[in-house]
C-alpha cells in the first residue's frame, strides 16, 4: 500500500497556485484582476504562476476586451479539475490518516 502523499500533484502543491486553482474550481471563468486580488499576490507573481498552471494543462487563460480595455480571464480545464480533485483527495486520506 503506497502512502497518499505520492497521490498530491507537485504542480498544484504550492500554496499560491493551489489558492489560484481552488478560486477557478468554483467557477466557470475568473477575471485575472479579481484572482490576483483574492488570492493576495502581485500581477507579475499571478503571471508566473498561471504560466505554471497553464504549462500544465491545467489553467487556460483567454485575453479579450471590456470596452476598449484589455482584460484576461482564467479558467480551469478538465484536466485541471481532475488533478485538484485527487489532489484534494489525496491531503483527505492524509489528514484522516486513511
Amino acid at each position: 500500500m503506497s502512502h497518499p502523499r505520492h497521490e498530491l500533484d507537485d504542480v498544484i502543491h504550492s500554496p499560491v497556485r493551489f489558492a489560484i486553482v481552488a478560486a477557478l474550481a468554483a467557477a466557470e471563468k475568473a477575471e485575472f484582476r479579481y484572482i490576483r486580488d483574492l488570492v493576495e499576490i502581485e500581477t507579475s507573481a499571478l503571471s508566473k504562476q498561471v504560466s505554471i498552471l497553464e504549462a500544465a494543462g491545467y489553467v487556460k487563460a483567454t485575453k479579450g476586451y471590456v470596452g476598449k480595455r484589455p482584460r484576461t480571464w482564467l479558467s480551469i480545464t478538465g484536466e485541471g479539475r481532475a488533478a485538484f480533485a485527487t489532489h484534494c483527495a489525496a491531503l483527505r486520506k492524509i489528514v484522516e490518516g486513511v
